[in-house]
């Protein structure tokens, strides 16, 4: 059997269209996806962007489970810095109750990454390292690390930190609140003082569990010492993705869930029955990851005439060239080739793709052609 592929969405809106297009557009990828046999069906969540629709992932999935009939569905991830792990099991133990056995629960610290940025720069001792080199590791590019000092100043950024979370409130511990959530599944928890909890709906929910992290930090020693899946970002940080699946074996322990470690890579891609077709539907994607970098938000994914007529400036290719070097982009044969490569360098035992372009008819198209491909 073929190694399982999977699919991350964001539920990207299109220069020219409006959320509503982009969610319509989800719900039709995913019934796509069940239908070309993709394994999972993953949502992301994302706040406070113009260009971005998947901002409330556990209602995005429901309506996905709702209008599919096979293919898993789960987040990818949701943020536990920004909600408590009462309110996440409540939501994906209701979605669980009307889908049972399909759904996932992938859950990231980003929220606790912005506090302890912002922490950082209060105290005026914000953490730098030199980049690790450009180098390749059995054909897969690993490239030169991306520094976030820059984003990190943006006043945007401390402004959203801000507006994803009550007043006054403080950001838990990563790996106290996944300890939380395991507990509220196995209706096991209890509070300092011995009062039990029980979550309904929630309390014994079938939801599989992962962990997504974009190096070998916490959020891989927690999946790793908590016997859980573990989801690499090569397509968000691929200079980190050895680092964070060796981190994460490293960490690991048996558990109910796994008897051995369970590694899933993530990778950008399009596909097009030509290269030249393959650049061109995906010549957007430098402008979009431009606009996330430079603090701005991401921006309404921009139409092949629009990123031609895009200026580049050398400070511009350097804020995208890693995420523009190691997206996965050609001919059907040419991606599966590169994402067995993804594959055998990180040991990987599932792969997912996250596939944006301008029109969603060429994006449907690039998951057919890879599926077949792949599946071959």
């Amino acid at each position: 059997m073929p190694t399982p592929l999977s699919i991350l969405d964001l539920s990207p809106i299109p220069s020219g269209g409006t959320a509503a297009d982009a969610l319509r557009n989800t719900i039709d990828l995913a019934r796509k996806a069940e239908e070309f046999g993709f394994h999972r069906y993953w949502l992301a969540e994302h706040h406070l962007t113009a260009g971005v629709a998947s901002s409330a992932p556990a209602v995005l999935i429901a309506l996905v489970a709702a209008a599919t009939s096979r293919i898993r569905v789960g987040s990818g991830a949701v943020q536990l810095g920004h909600q408590t792990p009462l309110a996440v099991v409540e939501q994906f133990g209701t979605v669980d109750a009307l889908h049972p056995g399909r759904i996932d629960l992938g859950l990231g610290r980003s929220g606790q990454r912005r506090a302890e940025v912002l922490s950082e720069q209060q105290a005026r001792e914000p953490q730098s390292r030199e980049p690790r080199p450009r180098r390749t590791v059995g054909g897969l590019l690993i490239p030169e690390e991306f520094s976030f000092a820059e984003l990190a100043r943006s006043p945007r950024f401390a402004a959203h930190a801000a507006l994803l979370q009550q007043p006054g409130a403080t950001t838990p511990d990563f790996a106290d609140q996944v300890d939380d959530i395991i507990a509220f599944l196995a209706g096991t928890h209890r509070s300092g003082d011995g009062i039990e909890a029980h979550v309904v709906p929630g309390e014994g929910a079938a939801l599989e569990l992962w962990i997504l992290g974009s190096s070998g930090g916490q959020s891989a020693q927690v999946a790793g010492e908590r016997g859980l899946p573990f989801a690499a970002n090569y397509h968000v940080s691929p200079a980190n993705v050895l680092e964070a699946v060796e981190a994460y074996r490293a960490a690991f322990k048996p558990s109910t869930a796994l008897a051995e470690p369970h590694v899933l890579v993530s990778a950008d891609v399009v596909v097009a029955e030509d290269d030249a077709t393959a650049r061109e539907v995906a010549s957007g994607y430098g402008l979009w990851v431009r606009s996330i970098r430079s603090g701005v938000g991401a921006v309404p994914f921009p139409s092949p005439q629009e990123a031609a007529a895009h200026e580049w400036t050398d400070a511009d290719r350097r804020l995208v060239a890693d995420r523009l070097d190691t997206q996965f982009v050609g001919t059907p044969p040419a991606v599966a080739e590169r994402l067995a490569v993804l594959r055998d360098v990180t040991g990987a035992d599932e792969l997912l793709i996250t596939t944006i372009t301008h029109d969603h008819d060429v994006r449907v198209r690039s998951h057919a052609l890879l599926a077949e491909a792949w599946n071959s």
